[in-house]
């Protein structure tokens, strides 16, 4: 990963834009469709910028000056003088996703926008918004955070009563019903190869839930990749009781022959 993604906050906020055209135009309607306000580059109190100047000189130039009062600066086409890139994206408010190449090309991350902007239903952001309501009730359903974790995870997984990508059903029957949290303890996951393309779809929807991955000094960093960003690592074979929660232990599978 060569770039860090992140959210930013311009609601209402002065942003930048520098420039005449289609590129500024663009910029200044993203800028405004998340509720900031565009300004020109002498504003003082704006914290990013997009230069979209076509002369390359004087693009370069007002980007350094930009960045020399402390600005985050976005030069259309010229990712090499970026301090941040704009990614594809599919709107789904509150729900976005972001698609980005890291400005290799953005004819790829459109392409890969439309592709997953198809599979995503128009509920998505209706379901984000009631569990946001229900946050407090979901506390209260389960008050103990791996408890809560998993429950979530079961009721959003493929086929689950709340699958972000089918129809689902509503947050409150949910919280209603008397179905816990599911899986827990210990699951061993012999595997093919050291290459991700190679996880079974159970492989990798169990270490995408995970709470703990235990792992054989074999295993390939990219294979730990696939699990959740904040699950604990423990390298070796699990010893005694294991933690809390869901325990996956990845080792490669011994060769036949």
């Amino acid at each position: 990963m060569q770039q860090l993604p992140l959210f930013v906050n311009v609601d209402g906020r002065k942003v930048i834009v520098a420039g005449d055209g289609a590129a500024a135009d663009a910029k200044r309607r993203l800028v405004k469709r998340a509720g900031g306000v565009c300004v020109d580059e002498d504003d003082v109190d704006a914290r990013i910028a997009f230069v979209a100047v076509d002369n390359p000189g004087e693009a370069e130039a007002l980007a350094d000056q930009l960045r020399a009062r402390g600005l985050l600066v976005n030069v259309v086409d010229r990712p090499e003088l970026c301090d941040f890139t704009t990614p594809a994206i599919v709107d789904r408010s509150p729900v976005l996703i972001a698609i980005s190449t890291g400005g290799a090309s953005a004819g790829m991350a459109k392409a890969l926008r439309q592709r997953i902007e198809a599979m995503l239903p128009a509920r998505l952001g209706a379901l984000a918004s009631a569990m946001a309501s229900a946050r407090e009730a979901i506390r209260t359903r389960w008050p103990d955070p791996t408890d809560r974790r998993a429950a979530i995870d079961c009721a959003f997984e493929d086929g689950g009563v709340l699958d972000p990508l089918a129809d689902g059903g509503a947050v409150d029957d949910w919280l209603a019903a008397n179905e816990g949290p599911t899986e827990a303890g210990l699951i061993t996951i012999d595997l093919l190869s050291n290459d991700p393309d190679d996880l079974t779809l159970k492989a990798a929807r169990l270490l995408g839930r995970a709470d703990i991955v235990w792992f054989d000094t074999e295993v390939d960093p990219a294979i730990l990749d696939r699990a959740r960003a904040d699950a604990v690592r423990r390298a070796g074979a699990p010893e005694g009781d294991c933690l809390a929660g869901l325990n996956v232990y990845l080792r490669l599978a011994p060769e036949k022959g």
